[in-house]
């Protein structure tokens, strides 16, 4: 395996699980939210977002994390040799972003210039992961058998 997307929820472990594959197989990771998130939490336009994805999944062997199925699937997924989707229970991711979010230390996967924040974007980015495996789950699962048929 040297093409690695590895999909979840938020908190469901993708960004660790990344790194680790990573250092097992000497593969470089590819964090999307990186590559994605501009300085104060500014968004790209997508056609930069899918350039810089296009870039960082360029070469030979990568291991990819996060979902952003929309604007990427059509471009990592026909180069996967393997999906993995994260299934950790929405308790578990809760808590693991509230404690991130409240020690708001710099992470790897974090992208320059963001700070976790306690706000009103806070609450309903909750609300996503606690409605994720009924409201993006299926959705992301769609477009992954849609652009993933090899890996039914």
């Amino acid at each position: 395996m040297q093409r690695i997307v590895i999909l979840g929820n938020a908190g469901s472990g993708k960004s660790t699980l990344a790194r680790e594959v990573g250092e097992r197989l000497k593969l470089p990771v590819v964090h999307l939210d990186r590559l994605f998130w501009g300085p104060g939490w500014s968004k790209p336009q997508n056609e930069v977002f899918r350039a810089r994805v296009s870039e960082a999944i360029s070469g030979d062997g990568w291991v990819c994390e996060g979902n952003y199925y929309r604007q990427t699937f059509d471009l990592r997924l026909p180069r996967a040799d393997l999906v993995v989707w994260l299934d950790t229970p929405r308790m578990t991711c809760l808590s693991r972003v509230i404690l991130r979010s409240a020690l708001n230390q710099p992470r790897p996967d974090l992208a320059a210039g963001c700070r976790e924040r306690l706000d009103k974007e806070f609450l309903a980015f909750l609300r996503y992961i606690w409605n994720f495996d009924g409201d993006s789950r299926p959705l992301i699962e769609q477009e992954r058998l849609a652009r993933g048929h090899w890996c039914r």
